[in-house]
């Protein structure tokens, strides 16, 4: 029985020290096919003297429906299905690809990748790198494709479980913006609770 119990401590010790990868994390998330979540939204731009502030509501539908609702300060949304992205503000609509927006780009195929457990979609954009477990997370995407790597530095997805709980942008330059996520359970107002905090990298 010794050896036994020095086995299995052995096997528990040598998976707690394996490192959480990709796939777990795709795994874990891949439970959830869409969703509803409230959002608050900082954007530090080096041209102004103080920070941007938004908040709304976002949208998943699997396998590529992600949607942003912003509602404060101002009323628009941005609603982005396979290659297409409808944007609104106030009376305006303006319909283009993704290809023409390289910073939405990023955006959208980050939230959709991660919130539908694709690691193939992930991979195809971003050079990945997960650190944590499957109860807390971070998930840092760094662009792969030239011309989007011009504009955006990283991406670097925290969450709880299959929640994501915040996403930052850091874009070449400087310029950065910190999104909080709560999530919306059965149409009820969510309970706060601390997200997996982003590296100050």
């Amino acid at each position: 029985m010794g050896l036994l119990a020095l086995g299995a401590s052995a096997a528990l010790a040598q998976a707690s020290a394996r490192a959480f990868d990709l796939g777990e994390l795709m795994a874990v998330l891949a439970q959830r096919k869409g969703g509803e979540a409230r959002f608050t939204e900082e954007r530090t731009v080096s041209s102004l003297d103080t920070p941007l502030r938004a908040s709304g509501r976002l949208t998943f539908q699997a396998p590529d429906r992600f949607a942003r609702f912003t509602e404060e300060p101002t009323t628009e949304s941005m609603e982005v299905q396979g290659n297409q992205v409808l944007l609104k503000r106030g009376k305006r609509t303006r319909q283009m690809t993704l290809d023409a927006v390289p910073e939405v780009a990023a955006l959208a195929e980050a939230m959709r990748g991660t919130l539908g457990g694709d690691a193939g979609a992930l991979q195809r954009h971003f050079r990945t790198q997960v650190s944590g477990n499957a109860a807390r997370w971070v998930l840092r995407l760094t662009p792969l494709d030239g011309r989007l790597a011009r504009t955006v530095q990283q991406l670097e997805i925290a969450g709880l479980g299959a929640d994501v709980r915040s996403l930052e942008l850091r874009l070449v330059g400087g310029d950065r913006s910190l999104m909080l996520v709560e999530p919306v359970a059965d149409g009820l107002t969510p309970t706060p609770a601390t997200p997996a905090t982003p590296s100050n990298k």
